[in-house]
């Protein structure tokens, strides 16, 4: 069938035709153009610009700006009323058959239906979730058809407003300018029983040939016209399913407009460049083509639609679609019709049984039992033959591939940037500053801003090598650009905080290799290229080494010594990438720390942004609008710590990430309306999202406390890794957070108490702090929750072995000094002690820092007992119990005081002590129920302070008499004073001098050095007890005050027993306080 396409004009983006021919644009003009070569069409101006036109029965509806959808007379073009308001722009606007209503789609996801007549009667259907791009009423007015930019296209039943069916075969896109497609919808005319969706023409199963972007019927509803994204126009006889007209724009520009002549010989289009065109010589009922019809149904001996699009559709698999926007550059001569032995590149066969491969929403279409339709669901149907898309005939069973299909790989981008083909635009946007892009008719420039102006002032620079590419930070700003045909990919650094006069410079790619993300370090920059390759640089220009990456780059970003690398590690299937990540460390010492392992993303999305945190933590966020960050601690795995889309309003809301901070717990981002970027003017302002771990039952007590508890704990790790890597930490804002973390563990345990769950009682303690399990034991005991306690004291003996341990490893290298002095320690006892003095010095100067930092240790937790007072209300039901910390003395007072009134909460009371945790023993004063001794000392009675005396004069008697003992011949002897002050020798230092000489007598060639390492490792290998026991005596040897205290504590105990015993009896034995009056005395 010959067909001549007329020379394209000027005209307008939307075309309708009927005796003439109309067309709209943003020129807010409605033209009437007799015919094509009508220089003077007349025009109608409906408003400011125009999205949609229709016109039946004399009745001109236009879709205008002012988001109305307006009627005017035709062809007078006065104004006769508003049809009906949205809240934003109508895209498209529609009559049905009979020209009595109209059917409007808007971008606020609303279609209505409205009577020509009477506006006021108005049908509304809700349901799509994005803008929508195209409606379409049937010939029975029973249906009507939406598409929208959610990926859907849905029919619906007018009479009752409800969905009837619905299919997700579209690309979701965010609003109308951004789909690939317009999606036009278009129902057969007179039966109405085919519904015809611009999507896509599958020539093969697993061959795509470009997207359909309009669809029109014929007046005799015998042929079918489409338009595609690549500018094809192609002409389809249904009865015939024969492609019976492909024709070319001229300039391979998208078709987004077709309407045909009412008598079927023309059909008008129009491009998204405004230009009108005219196909002519089109016949669509004439008794020739009726014959034709005939004979070849007789001749064909394949029924089934993939026919439709068969035939010579062939060559356009070899005319350079991948492209679809780029122009024709080599027509195809000859035209291949016998196909059926082509085989696609894959090796599988063709399979014909459909042209139209669904997603998982599939199920939402039924086949029916008749072979030669697909029917919708739930539309009743008068004669079985009601079909949507086409009538399909009786296939050929051929083996269908039906597993997962493959992902398109997620291109490169740079995190913090808008996308490339904007005029203005953000180049990067980060925790530094922001680079801004600008390529319009007047100026091709770069602008740069710093959120500090310390750092440096604002520049602006003239972008003459076209960079697409920028990171910034507080060295230099990094740009790059892609290669041309006649230049190749540059690289441009400017290095603004470099002493010298020569601040920029710039590097050529080798020829063919490509600049793909780049990114700035500490001293260094890196650019990875489409040669998989990734270069490493100074900060000066020094190239430095080269490696390559197992697959296409994705992103990358750099924070001090470190260098996050994502890229493809493989095929992605079913919508997901297949991401890998690697980081290095670039510093002085050279690592790998992540070997390229699996980037977790969310189903069916695509990495949205990466980078690090202000801290220096990797981080990195979906497109479903998940954050997460990297957990050092558990292995370098990836913990989700926020959703930024449970904070959007609509599901066309999201957030655009600029910064994410740990301390304080923020992520700065900016919100879009409507989109996935925001414009770079007016000045967006940021919004800060707080941080929320996806933990189970978060609204209980129990749940919210977890939560904080472990958000704290991987939101405060960056504090082991900067001190590992040798940079100054805040280290009173790591002691808070620590005394945070205790606050909520010791929180939590008390709650367990309440709830009497022991078990989770003992796991909560098992990660607390020693003082604070010595805190859990106190309030357990007091709880009346003995096993607890019990347990509890168990853990933290073992918890006070493990830290006598570390001091061990921590004084080793104290040995090892003490080792190399002690050869010459006999020679300063001769030149008279002068070097021990001073090593005395630093020892007490040692020992007043250890001392110190222990108070502090032990002043972090002071704030509990005021904290669980005011918010854990646990303890008022202990009122009136029997208190198990009072003292039983005959008659005497507690350790309160008798005139103070009784507290309401047992927390009150509680005062920090340093001793260790005792073991359960004694009875109380009925000697029914063990309870623990109270840490805090009791009171001394008359008799205790008497044994006292006795003991203090025996001790320091015995003490004098063995320090003259002890004292060697060539020292004269120490005052008391000197002796106390003398830091105490540890335990090891006192097996040392037991077992010297046995260690000696194995190894009579040993060193001091040799002596001391030998002896560290054999007392390493006593067990736990006795190393205690040795650090023990240790203790009581160099502390004559504590020991003093232990025997005074035993003596006291003694008294008890014997003042217990005395009390059963009731003695009135007035001698001995009589004499113990006249001890006192003396």
């Amino acid at each position: 069938m010959p067909c001549e396409r007329k020379p394209m004009r000027y005209g307008h983006s939307e075309v309708t035709s009927f005796e003439i021919t109309l067309t709209c644009g943003s020129d807010g003009d409605v033209r009437i153009w007799e015919s094509l070569d009508d220089d003077d069409p007349k025009s109608i101006n409906v408003g400011e610009k125009v999205y949609s036109v229709a016109l039946k029965n004399g009745k001109l509806v236009t879709a205008v700006s002012n988001n109305t959808v307006q009627i005017h007379t035709f062809p007078e073009g006065d104004p006769d009323g508003i049809l009906t308001r949205f809240t934003t722009n109508a895209n498209h606007v529609t009559f049905n058959s009979s020209g009595s209503r109209v059917a409007a789609g808007s971008s606020d996801f609303i279609v209505k239906i409205v009577e020509v007549v009477d506006s006021s009667q108005q049908k509304t259907l809700r349901g799509h979730y994005a803008p929508v791009l195209s409606v379409a009423l049937d010939t029975s007015d029973e249906f009507l058809a939406s598409s929208s930019c959610d990926g859907s296209v849905t029919v619906w039943s007018i009479e009752s407003q409800t969905q009837v069916a619905q299919w997700k075969i579209l690309q979701k896109s965010s609003d109308v300018s951004n789909a690939k497609s317009l999606c036009r919808l278009a129902w057969q005319p007179h039966s109405g029983k085919v519904l015809t969706i611009s999507l896509y023409i599958f020539k093969f199963s697993l061959w795509l040939l470009p997207v359909v972007n309009v669809v029109v019927w014929s007046p005799c509803g015998k042929f079918l016209a489409a338009g595609t994204v690549g500018g094809n126009l192609l002409i389809w006889d249904v009865e015939a399913k024969l492609c019976i007209e492909r024709q070319k724009h001229e300039k391979g520009f998208t078709v987004c407009g077709m309407a045909w002549h009412p008598s079927g010989g023309r059909i008008a289009y129009t491009d998204t460049e405004g230009c009108l065109g005219l196909l002519e010589g089109v016949f669509s009922s004439s008794p020739s083509s009726s014959s034709t019809v005939q004979s070849t149904k007789v001749t064909k001996e394949k029924n089934d639609y993939d026919d439709l699009f068969d035939e010579d559709d062939d060559r356009m698999l070899d005319e350079g679609m991948s492209d679809s926007r780029s122009p024709v550059k080599k027509p195809v001569m000859e035209d291949d019709d016998d196909d059926d032995d082509l085989m696609p590149a894959t090796g599988r066969p063709r399979n014909r049984g459909s042209f139209l491969d669904d997603d998982d929403n599939s199920q939402d279409v039924c086949v029916s039992q008749d072979p030669g339709s697909v029917k919708l669901n739930g539309v009743p149907e008068e004669d079985g033959s009601s079909a949507i898309l086409l009538a399909v005939g009786p296939a050929v069973s051929r083996p269908v591939y039906e597993g997962p299909m493959p992902t398109q790989p997620q291109r490169a981008f740079q995190a913090g940037s808008t996308p490339v083909h904007l005029m203005h635009r953000f180049m990067v946007w980060n925790s530094v500053g922001i680079v801004r892009g600008y390529n319009d008719d007047q100026d091709n420039a770069i602008d740069v801003e710093f959120h500090d102006t310390a750092i440096h002032h604002a520049m602006h620079l003239t972008n003459t090598l076209g960079h697409t590419m920028a990171d910034l930070s507080q060295e230099a700003v990094l740009l790059a650009c892609e290669g041309t045909d006649e230049l190749a990919s540059k690289i441009q650094c400017l290095h603004f905080s470099c002493w010298d006069t020569h601040k920029d410079w710039i590097v050529d790619l080798p020829k063919g290799e490509d600049v793909c993300a780049l990114c700035l370090g500490q001293g260094w920059a890196a650019v990875a290229t489409s040669a998989l390759m990734v270069r490493l640089f100074s900060i000066g220009g020094v190239q430095k080494e080269i490696f390559s990456l197992p697959g296409a780059v994705v992103c990358m970003a750099g924070h001090g010594e470190q260098l996050l690398i994502m890229h493809h590690r493989g095929t992605g299937f079913d919508g997901d990438q297949a991401i890998g990540v690697q980081l290095l460390q670039l510093g002085s010492k050279r690592r790998q720390v992540i070997h390229g392992e699996p980037l977790p993303l969310s189903r069916k999305s695509y990495l949205a942004w990466m980078g690090f945190t202000a801290e220096g933590t990797p981080c990195c966020i979906d497109s479903e609008g998940v954050v997460r960050m990297l957990n050092r601690t558990l292995g370098n795995t990836w913990t989700p710590v926020c959703n930024t889309r449970d904070s959007c309003k609509s599901k066309s809301d999201h957030y655009w990430v600029v910064g994410v901070h740990e301390n304080p717990q923020q992520l700065r981002c900016i919100p879009c309306k409507g989109s996935r970027f925001p414009p770079t003017l007016p000045r967006p302002a940021v919004a800060v999202l707080p941080f929320n771990l996806p933990y189970c039952q978060t609204t209980t007590e129990k749940g919210q406390m977890e939560e904080q508890y472990w958000r704290s704990m991987l939101f405060h790790n960056h504090y082991g890794f900067l001190s590992s890597s040798g940079y100054e930490i805040d280290s009173e804002g790591q002691s808070q957070a620590e005394k945070e973390q205790q606050e909520l563990l010791m929180k939590m345990f008390a709650l367990s108490c309440k709830l009497e769950r022991e078990f989770r009682c003992v796991e909560l303690a098992e990660m607390m702090t020693h003082s604070v399990v010595t805190l859990a034991i106190r309030y357990a005991s007091r709880s009346r929750r003995m096993a607890v306690a019990q347990r509890l004291s168990e853990l933290a003996l073992e918890k006070a072995n493990q830290f006598q341990e570390e001091e061990l490893e921590e004084e080793e290298p104290a040995y090892q000094r003490l080792a190399w002095n002690s050869g010459s320690r006999q020679a300063q006892v001769e030149n008279g002690c002068e070097e021990e003095k001073e090593e005395d010095y630093l020892q007490e100067e040692q020992m007043d820092a250890e001392e110190s930092t222990e108070t502090r240790k032990q002043s972090k937790y002071a704030s509990f007992s005021s904290i669980l007072v005011s918010e854990i209300g646990v303890c008022d039901i202990y009122q009136g119990r029997v208190n198990p910390f009072k003292v039983s003395g005959a008659g005497k007072p507690s350790s309160s005081s008798a005139g103070q009134p009784r507290t309401t909460n047992v927390l009150d009371s509680m005062t920090m002590s340093s001793r260790k945790p005792t073991p359960l023993g004694g009875t109380s004063k009925q000697g029914k129920a063990p309870v623990l001794k109270p840490l805090a000392p009791k009171p001394k009675s008359k008799v205790q302070c008497v044994a006292q005396i006795q003991i203090k004069k025996l001790e320091d008697s015995q003490t004098e008499a063995e320090k003259v003992k002890a004292a060697p011949a060539a020292t004269p002897p120490a005052s008391v004073e000197n002796i106390e002050n003398r830091k105490p020798k540890t335990g090891f230092q006192l097996w040392l001098e037991d077992n010297r000489k046995s260690i000696l007598a194995d190894n009579p060639d040993f060193e001091e050095m040799d002596v001391i390492k030998q002896g560290m490792g054999r007392f390493r290998t006593l067990s736990a007890e006795e190393r205690l026991n040795w650090t023990e005596r240790a203790k009581g040897n160099s502390d004559p005050k504590k020991r003093k205290r232990e025997d005074e504590g035993q003596v006291n105990d003694q008294m008890e027993s014997d003042e217990g015993s005395a009390k059963k009896k009731k003695p009135l034995d007035t001698s001995a306080k009589l004499s113990a009056f006249a001890f006192n005395k003396e």
